[in-house]
Order: C-alpha cells, then sequence, then structure tokens
C-alpha cells in the first residue's frame, strides 16, 4: 500500500509512464479497494477501458444527482452494455430534489450552487469512498487553471487515502484521439458545443464557443470553477 510518505516518490518515479502503467500499478496495490469516480466524461471512458484491459470486474461509481442531461443517462446505458465486466455503482444523495426544496430553496443550484453540489455530488461522494482505500479519477492538468499541478499519484488530504489521475499529462488531443481510435460510446452533447459537462440546469452546464475554455460553460457567472469534489 501507499502512504502519505512514499506518494510524492511514486508521483515523480511514475510522471513519465503511460497511463495504462499506472492503471495496472493502481489495481496491482489496490485491488477491489480501488474504485473509479465516473462522470462519464470521455476521461472517465478512456479510463474504463483501460481498466477493462487489466482488471476484472471494473469498480466504479456514477454520482446520479437527479439533474442529469438524458443524454448522460443514456450515455451510461450504453457504457455498461458495451464492458461486461463493468461494475457500476449509482449513488443518489441523501435528498430527493423535493426535499432539497422545502428544506434549502427552490432552484438551489441558482441561488447557491456550492451548497447544491455539496448536498447531491460531494456527501454521496465522500460516503461512497468510505467503502475503498484508493480511488481514480479522470482529471487532467490542462483542463482547469485548479489542475495545473496535478499528479498521477497523490494523497488526498481531505479523505486521507491514496488518489490516482492516471492521465493528469493529457492533452485534449490525446483524449479525442484515443476515443475515436477506439470508438468509445461518448455523450453526444459533445459534439454539440459542450466540452465539459455536469447537471442540466444552464447554469451548471453551458455550451462554449469553438475554441473556447474547457470549463468555461461551467457555472458561468458564479465565479465557481470546481464542483468540490476535488478541492
Amino acid at each position: 500500500m501507499l502512504t502519505k510518505e512514499n506518494v510524492l516518490q511514486k508521483a515523480l518515479e511514475w510522471q513519465d509512464q503511460d497511463a495504462k502503467y499506472i492503471v495496472e500499478q493502481a489495481t496491482a496495490v489496490y485491488s477491489e479497494k480501488l474504485v473509479l469516480a465516473c462522470s462519464l466524461s470521455v476521461e472517465d471512458l478512456i479510463l474504463i477501458d483501460l481498466l477493462s484491459q487489466v482488471t476484472n470486474p471494473v469498480r466504479a461509481f456514477f454520482l446520479d444527482t437527479d439533474f442529469h442531461f438524458p443524454e448522460t443517462l443514456e450515455t451510461k446505458d450504453r457504457v455498461q452494455k458495451k464492458y461486461s465486466q463493468l461494475d457500476l455503482e449509482t449513488v443518489k444523495p441523501l435528498l430527493t430534489v423535493e426535499e432539497q426544496n422545502a428544506q434549502y430553496a427552490v432552484n438551489l443550484f441558482e441561488s447557491d450552487p456550492g451548497q447544491c453540489c455539496k448536498i447531491r455530488k460531494v456527501e454521496p461522494l465522500n460516503r461512497t469512498l468510505r467503502s475503498y482505500q484508493a480511488w481514480m479519477t479522470g482529471m487532467r492538468r490542462e483542463q482547469a487553471t485548479t489542475r495545473t499541478n496535478l499528479q498521477v499519484v497523490e494523497w488526498d488530504t481531505k479523505r486521507e487515502m491514496v488518489k490516482f489521475n492516471p492521465l493528469a499529462g493529457w492533452t485534449n488531443k490525446q483524449v479525442w484521439a484515443y476515443v475515436l481510435e477506439h470508438q468509445l460510446p461518448y455523450n453526444p452533447l459533445h459534439n454539440q458545443g459542450y466540452p465539459s459537462i455536469g447537471c442540466s440546469p444552464i447554469t451548471c452546464t453551458a455550451p462554449v464557443a469553438a475554441g473556447g475554455d474547457i470549463r468555461a460553460g461551467r457555472w458561468a457567472g458564479k465565479g465557481k470553477v470546481e464542483c468540490g469534489l476535488h478541492t
């Protein structure tokens, strides 16, 4: 097992290794105690594909916020159909939308998006990760300024566990080259101007002009860049 003390050493040792190598090391060390946080982004699809080559079952979880685009849920079905070895757990918030409306505010995603993300994403993620010793994400340095120091393996100080980011150094061009070459069943919204896809309200996910910043459509005008899962 990796410890808080030797994670940095491993990050340096593995920084020039390809993504499949990182996936292999993660699964070799943690086996059933490793889980992929899967939002069905194109990066997550690549990791499912790589994981399926080295382990069975592929343990992953999907946070169903009750606000997803229909296309996202359809993509989930297509991915599960393609990968029979994928064990994808669907995790729901403790509050229904109706309960959240009554307890906080209707359309909380508009008045307080940070609180909405905390209820519908952060708490369910933290609850799920308690059953594991390490988790994996599709995060990349190129995605946002908050991710520029991302390492292929890190110590998650918030949750006191190891976090693997095998695609940390990948470019957007590399991601899409892999997706198209391997014919991965990606979300069709990517073809409609949505480089980053979250919840469906326009305040949470909006289309971006060609050539625009990958995360520009997330919480536009809200002064918010991350949902809180990774910060």
